[in-house]
């Protein structure tokens, strides 16, 4: 193993924060909110933003902001138990603590909101409404045209009740147990105006639901955001080269690694979270060689492009990459 590296730029761009409260929300998903314990204002986040958690338990994880503001003075998340948790939101329901003091990475948005739209659908399943109904309040405050559908196995499952009460009959509920059968996706996006601009996010069969609702719908008017990867990382084939430029290294990422892998291994921060290309929390910048994409991030057109990636599942389809570290 080569000599330890200095940490990325990245990693060190975080904010430290003090936990000021945690409220419940529903059987099993709790709020948490964050301050400066200095009292400054936070830096600004747009509707579909998230910020990434870093645990003292050596875990970072994203969670989408419930609130958009542009001097905000606390971010709130909301976080599912989840029973198969890999430690995130079971370290943050059981050991965070009010009054503790961890870091935050900055907002980032990969799941932005267009506010010019002639109608906005969105659709949420479960604890996706977080940043479905920070996308409803500013629609709201712009006094845009828009529907909401939220959905969840049961009625108890369905958070932020009081919040979405504000909108009136633009919100339409949905528990499966009581109706039989899972929300109609087809029926309500067929029922939407040409120029609607779609967004959903929840689990990974409403989301597929979802595309296959959307299909005939312009691309550029159907977005989403996901919980899990829709496809495995990229593992097989030869190995290859990573230059790191601002480094003069070269590290080699062996078949079955992953680049992210490689980079820990040499001692070189760069901040991750779900590596499975789904947060966009180690995105790298790419300045030479072709990348091998894997992410649900990335744009058609931005992997196009092909200056960033997620080094956590993407590798490479030339035999080097040149990354911005």
């Amino acid at each position: 193993m080569n000599a330890p590296l200095p940490p990325s730029a990245g990693a060190r761009n975080r904010l430290q924060v003090r936990l000021q409260s945690v409220a419940w929300a529903t059987r099993d998903i709790q709020v948490f909110e964050f301050v400066s314990p200095s009292g400054a204002t936070l830096p600004p986040a747009t509707p579909g933003a998230h910020v990434d958690v870093h645990l003292g338990n050596g875990i970072t994880r994203s969670y989408s902001l419930l609130h958009a503001e542009a001097a905000p003075q606390r971010y709130l998340v909301g976080v599912k138990r989840d029973p198969n948790s890999r430690g995130g939101s079971r370290y943050m329901h059981e050991q965070l603590r009010v009054g503790a003091l961890l870091e935050l990475s900055g907002p980032r948005n990969h799941f932005p909101l267009l506010e010019n739209a002639a109608h906005t659908v969105l659709i949420a399943g479960g604890i996706g409404i977080t940043p479905i109904l920070c996308m409803a309040e500013r629609l709201d405050a712009l006094g845009a045209s828009f529907e909401l559908w939220y959905a969840g196995r049961a009625q108890a499952d369905l958070a932020f009740l009081p919040a979405l009460a504000r909108f009136g009959t633009r919100v339409h509920l949905h528990a499966d147990e009581d109706a039989a059968a899972v929300l109609d996706l087809a029926a309500i996006v067929a029922a939407a105006p040409a120029g609607s601009h779609f967004y959903c996010c929840g689990p990974a069969p409403m989301l597929a639901a979802y595309e296959a609702a959307t299909a005939a719908r312009p691309p550029g008017t159907v977005h989403l955001e996901r919980f899990g990867a829709s496809q495995p990382p990229a593992s097989g084939g030869d190995g290859f080269v990573v230059q790191l430029a601002r480094r003069g290294v070269e590290l080699r990422v062996p078949a079955g690694a992953t680049i992210l892998q490689v980079l820990q291994e040499n001692g070189v921060a760069v901040d991750s979270s779900c590596e499975a290309g789904i947060c966009g929390c180690c995105e790298v910048a790419v300045l030479e060689g072709e990348v091998d994409h894997r992410d649900d991030v990335l744009t058609a057109s931005q992997r196009a492009a092909n200056t960033s990636m997620m080094v956590c599942c993407s590798r490479a389809k030339s035999e080097r990459l040149v990354l911005d570290l």
